[in-house]
Protein backbone atom coordinates (compact mmCIF):
# COMPACT_ATOMS: atom_id res chain seq x y z
CA UNK A 1 0.00 0.00 0.00
CA UNK A 2 1.29 3.12 -0.72
CA UNK A 3 1.35 6.92 0.38
CA UNK A 4 -2.08 8.75 0.10
CA UNK A 5 -1.80 12.82 0.58
CA UNK A 6 -5.36 14.64 1.49
CA UNK A 7 -4.38 18.11 0.69
CA UNK A 8 -7.80 19.43 1.68
CA UNK A 9 -11.22 18.50 2.81
CA UNK A 10 -14.52 20.32 2.87
CA UNK A 11 -18.15 19.71 3.82
CA UNK A 12 -20.89 20.55 0.38
CA UNK A 13 -23.84 18.88 2.02
CA UNK A 14 -24.45 18.70 5.76
CA UNK A 15 -27.77 17.11 6.18
CA UNK A 16 -29.08 13.53 7.34
CA UNK A 17 -26.55 12.57 4.58
CA UNK A 18 -23.12 14.13 4.31
CA UNK A 19 -20.82 15.01 1.45
CA UNK A 20 -17.24 15.86 1.47
CA UNK A 21 -15.30 16.74 -1.24
CA UNK A 22 -11.59 16.34 -1.06
CA UNK A 23 -8.11 16.96 -2.95
CA UNK A 24 -6.18 13.96 -2.76
CA UNK A 25 -2.47 12.49 -4.37
CA UNK A 26 -1.89 9.42 -4.02
CA UNK A 27 1.63 6.81 -4.96
CA UNK A 28 1.35 5.06 -7.94
CA UNK A 29 3.27 1.77 -8.71
CA UNK A 30 6.84 3.55 -9.40
CA UNK A 31 6.73 5.61 -6.44
CA UNK A 32 5.63 8.59 -8.08
CA UNK A 33 2.51 10.68 -6.64
CA UNK A 34 -0.35 11.58 -8.86
CA UNK A 35 -1.23 15.21 -9.74
CA UNK A 36 -4.10 16.25 -7.16
CA UNK A 37 -7.46 14.59 -7.78
CA UNK A 38 -11.16 16.01 -6.83
CA UNK A 39 -12.83 13.11 -5.08
CA UNK A 40 -16.58 13.36 -3.64
CA UNK A 41 -17.44 10.99 -0.89
CA UNK A 42 -20.77 10.35 0.47
CA UNK A 43 -20.12 10.04 4.05
CA UNK A 44 -23.45 8.06 5.03
CA UNK A 45 -22.34 6.65 8.78
CA UNK A 46 -22.07 2.76 9.47
CA UNK A 47 -24.69 0.45 9.72
CA UNK A 48 -24.88 -3.40 11.63
CA UNK A 49 -27.06 -5.74 9.29
CA UNK A 50 -28.10 -10.09 10.40
CA UNK A 51 -29.21 -12.51 9.09
CA UNK A 52 -31.36 -13.11 11.57
CA UNK A 53 -33.05 -16.95 12.46
CA UNK A 54 -35.90 -17.54 14.41
CA UNK A 55 -34.98 -20.94 16.26
CA UNK A 56 -38.55 -21.68 17.02
CA UNK A 57 -40.36 -21.61 13.71
CA UNK A 58 -37.07 -22.93 12.25
CA UNK A 59 -37.09 -19.69 9.58
CA UNK A 60 -35.60 -16.58 8.54
CA UNK A 61 -36.83 -13.17 9.69
CA UNK A 62 -36.50 -10.18 7.12
CA UNK A 63 -37.35 -6.96 7.46
CA UNK A 64 -39.58 -5.25 4.05
CA UNK A 65 -39.77 -1.54 3.50
CA UNK A 66 -40.03 1.11 1.29
CA UNK A 67 -36.40 2.46 -0.10
CA UNK A 68 -36.62 5.77 -1.88
CA UNK A 69 -33.73 5.34 -3.91
CA UNK A 70 -35.15 2.39 -5.36
CA UNK A 71 -38.19 4.17 -6.90
CA UNK A 72 -37.80 4.44 -10.81
CA UNK A 73 -35.61 1.17 -10.76
CA UNK A 74 -37.83 -0.94 -8.79
CA UNK A 75 -41.07 -0.73 -6.88
CA UNK A 76 -39.65 0.98 -4.01
CA UNK A 77 -40.20 -1.61 -1.22
CA UNK A 78 -36.96 -4.08 -0.35
CA UNK A 79 -37.07 -7.15 1.38
CA UNK A 80 -33.43 -7.06 3.49
CA UNK A 81 -31.89 -8.51 6.09
CA UNK A 82 -31.88 -6.13 9.21
CA UNK A 83 -30.25 -3.35 9.43
CA UNK A 84 -29.87 0.22 10.97
CA UNK A 85 -26.59 2.95 11.69
CA UNK A 86 -24.21 2.42 14.49
CA UNK A 87 -24.71 5.50 16.97
CA UNK A 88 -21.89 7.81 17.97
CA UNK A 89 -20.22 6.11 20.80
CA UNK A 90 -22.19 2.74 19.82
CA UNK A 91 -20.33 -0.72 19.74
CA UNK A 92 -21.39 -2.55 16.32
CA UNK A 93 -23.01 -5.25 18.10
CA UNK A 94 -24.75 -2.96 20.78
CA UNK A 95 -26.35 -1.81 17.54
CA UNK A 96 -27.61 -4.91 15.93
CA UNK A 97 -29.28 -6.00 19.04
CA UNK A 98 -31.09 -2.33 19.11
CA UNK A 99 -31.77 -2.72 15.53
CA UNK A 100 -33.34 -6.31 16.04
CA UNK A 101 -35.54 -5.52 19.23
CA UNK A 102 -37.21 -2.26 17.10
CA UNK A 103 -37.37 -3.57 13.67
CA UNK A 104 -38.55 -7.61 14.66
CA UNK A 105 -39.38 -7.11 18.74
CA UNK A 106 -36.68 -10.07 19.61
CA UNK A 107 -33.54 -10.02 21.92
CA UNK A 108 -30.99 -12.02 20.04
CA UNK A 109 -30.32 -14.75 21.78
CA UNK A 110 -26.69 -15.35 20.07
CA UNK A 111 -24.85 -13.30 17.23
CA UNK A 112 -21.95 -14.44 15.05
CA UNK A 113 -19.83 -12.22 12.95
CA UNK A 114 -19.87 -12.69 9.32
CA UNK A 115 -17.83 -10.21 7.87
CA UNK A 116 -17.42 -6.48 7.85
CA UNK A 117 -17.52 -4.81 4.31
CA UNK A 118 -17.67 -1.34 2.51
CA UNK A 119 -20.77 -0.68 0.67
CA UNK A 120 -20.04 1.33 -2.46
CA UNK A 121 -16.00 2.74 -1.62
CA UNK A 122 -15.52 4.45 -5.28
CA UNK A 123 -18.39 7.03 -3.94
CA UNK A 124 -18.85 5.90 0.36
CA UNK A 125 -16.67 5.83 3.03
CA UNK A 126 -19.83 3.49 4.87
CA UNK A 127 -19.21 -0.19 6.08
CA UNK A 128 -21.50 -2.38 7.30
CA UNK A 129 -21.00 -5.06 10.11
CA UNK A 130 -22.70 -8.00 8.92
CA UNK A 131 -23.84 -10.55 11.65
CA UNK A 132 -25.64 -14.29 12.14
CA UNK A 133 -28.12 -13.66 14.88
CA UNK A 134 -30.62 -16.16 16.72
CA UNK A 135 -33.84 -15.26 18.66
CA UNK A 136 -36.76 -16.90 19.81
CA UNK A 137 -39.94 -16.46 21.06
CA UNK A 138 -39.19 -16.30 25.15
CA UNK A 139 -36.92 -13.54 23.86
CA UNK A 140 -39.60 -11.41 22.21
CA UNK A 141 -39.65 -7.68 23.46
CA UNK A 142 -42.49 -5.91 21.26
CA UNK A 143 -44.22 -6.37 18.05
CA UNK A 144 -41.14 -4.77 16.00
CA UNK A 145 -41.87 -2.93 13.08
CA UNK A 146 -39.75 -0.23 13.45
CA UNK A 147 -39.86 3.15 14.93
CA UNK A 148 -42.63 5.68 14.14
CA UNK A 149 -40.35 8.33 15.38
CA UNK A 150 -38.07 7.70 12.26
CA UNK A 151 -41.34 7.16 10.05
CA UNK A 152 -40.26 3.33 9.55
CA UNK A 153 -42.28 1.20 8.06
CA UNK A 154 -41.30 -2.60 8.37
CA UNK A 155 -43.18 -4.97 7.34
CA UNK A 156 -42.10 -8.90 9.33
CA UNK A 157 -41.38 -11.26 6.50
CA UNK A 158 -40.78 -15.24 7.85
CA UNK A 159 -39.35 -17.38 5.14
CA UNK A 160 -37.81 -21.04 5.35
CA UNK A 161 -34.39 -21.19 4.70
CA UNK A 162 -35.38 -23.07 1.49
CA UNK A 163 -37.70 -20.31 0.10
CA UNK A 164 -34.55 -17.62 1.03
CA UNK A 165 -32.38 -19.73 -0.50
CA UNK A 166 -34.32 -19.80 -3.88
CA UNK A 167 -35.22 -16.20 -3.85
CA UNK A 168 -31.24 -16.26 -3.66
CA UNK A 169 -31.09 -18.61 -7.02
CA UNK A 170 -33.35 -17.04 -8.61
CA UNK A 171 -32.32 -13.72 -8.19
CA UNK A 172 -35.25 -11.54 -6.68
CA UNK A 173 -33.39 -10.50 -3.99
CA UNK A 174 -32.13 -6.78 -4.48
CA UNK A 175 -30.18 -5.59 -1.43
CA UNK A 176 -26.44 -6.52 -1.52
CA UNK A 177 -25.80 -7.00 2.32
CA UNK A 178 -29.16 -9.43 1.98
CA UNK A 179 -27.25 -11.64 -0.73
CA UNK A 180 -24.23 -11.11 0.95
CA UNK A 181 -25.23 -12.99 4.12
CA UNK A 182 -27.40 -15.68 2.58
CA UNK A 183 -24.49 -16.21 0.95
CA UNK A 184 -22.61 -16.84 3.76
CA UNK A 185 -25.48 -18.50 4.94
CA UNK A 186 -25.66 -20.86 2.18
CA UNK A 187 -21.53 -21.94 2.31
CA UNK A 188 -21.97 -22.49 5.87
CA UNK A 189 -24.86 -24.71 5.47
CA UNK A 190 -22.09 -26.51 2.84
CA UNK A 191 -19.63 -26.87 5.25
Amino acid sequence: MGRVEVRGRRRLLDDFFKVDEAEVSFELADGSMTPPARRLVFERGDSVAAVVYHRDSDSLLFAEQFRYPTVGKGSGWVLEVVAGMIDSGESPETALRREIEEELGFAVTRCEPIATFFVSPGGSSERIWLYYAEVGEGGRVGSGGGLAAEQEEIRIVSLSTAAAMDALREGTLVDAKTIIGLQWLRARALS
